[in-house]
This record gives structure tokens, sequence and C-alpha cells, in this order.
């Protein structure tokens, strides 16, 4: 790190390549979508190499990078949903996913990567952004504070309000009204 902040091309080559993975990954989870978390973390990696100089160590170089992966995850989606309000036209089906909306109820694992970025997406990013800093990025509570500008147990809620909703959207569906605590029963 300190090699690279003083100007080992080197040095940084080897930390961008050691992180970008991780960086990707989360990028990945947070949009929701392969081409825009390539470009979320193409971004992150150039904003680490134009700030490098202003990481100033009062938290984890991986920390660090998370928030910046983060930032720029949430800047691609505010610009895909500028270019779909923008064109609106037939080059919004390319970066669109279109999906069997049922398909989630099939799933039986939650190793399943396709169910589980379908249920990322419908989170909302107050829920999907600290589960994916904690399930994908490994992150702990404090650290996703730091990235998140939260309060620890905030972060906690979120996360266990995150997974829940994650449980109900990958949970099988079983056709039976009394498995799900949010339909009441009908009496026959």
């Amino acid at each position: 790190m300190t090699a690279a902040q003083g100007g080992d091309r080197g040095a940084l080559d080897q930390l961008l390549r050691r992180h970008y993975d991780r960086v990707h990954a989360v990028c990945r989870r947070i949009t929701g979508h392969d081409a825009d978390a390539a470009d979320a973390a193409q971004d992150a990696m150039i904003a680490i190499v134009r700030n490098l100089d202003r990481f100033d160590g009062r938290s984890s170089f991986g920390t660090w990078i998370y928030r910046i992966a983060t930032n720029s995850s949430l800047d691609e989606l505010r610009r895909r949903k500028r270019r779909a309000s923008v064109s609106g036209g037939p080059d919004d089906l390319a970066h669109t996913d279109i999906s069997d909306p049922t398909s989630t109820r099939r799933i039986e694992t939650i190793g399943d990567h396709m169910a589980l970025d379908a249920a990322l997406r419908g989170l909302s990013d107050e829920y999907r952004l600290p589960v994916v800093l904690r399930d994908v990025a490994d992150l702990d509570y404090a650290e996703i504070a730091s990235v998140l500008d939260l309060p620890a147990g905030t972060v906690r809620s979120r996360i266990a309000r995150g997974r829940a909703a994650l449980a109900k959207a990958l949970a099988p569906q079983t056709g039976n009204q009394a498995t799900d605590p949010e339909r009441p029963s009908r009496a026959p």
C-alpha cells in the first residue's frame, strides 16, 4: 500500500489485481447485472487509483475500497435509471434482465446464483448494501458501518431484515397459505 502510494506502478498493479475480484463481486451483487457490475468495478478501480493519495489509514484498505465500490455501484444504478427513462427504446431490453418472476419460487437452494441475484435485486438499497457487504465482501459490522456511514446497530438491523426478506423471496412456495406469515389463513 505504501509503495503504491509512493508511485510504485508494480505495487499499484498488484494491489488492484489482489482486490479486483472482490470489488467486482460486490458490484455484481449491488447492481444485479453483469454489464453494470463491470462498469461499476472499472469506475471503482479508476477512483481507487485517482484517490490513493487520500487514503489515510483511518480504516482498513479493504473497507476503503468497498466504500468506493459501493458508491460506484450506486452511481451505475442511477445511470441505468436515467438511460431507461431517457431512451425508453429497444436498447433498454439489452440492459434489462427478463426473467420469469415466479422462477425464484421453484428454486430449492440459496446456492442458485440466478435466484439469489433476482432476490437481491428485489431488495431496496437500504437492505441490499449491508447484506452484500457482509455476506459477499465478508466485512464485519463495524467496517460496514464505516462504509455506509451508519451506526453499527442500524447495520445489524438492516442485515437481519435484508436476510429475512431474501429468505422469504427464496423460500419454495407450497401453495399452502398457512405457510406464509403475511397471509392470514381462511377458515373452511
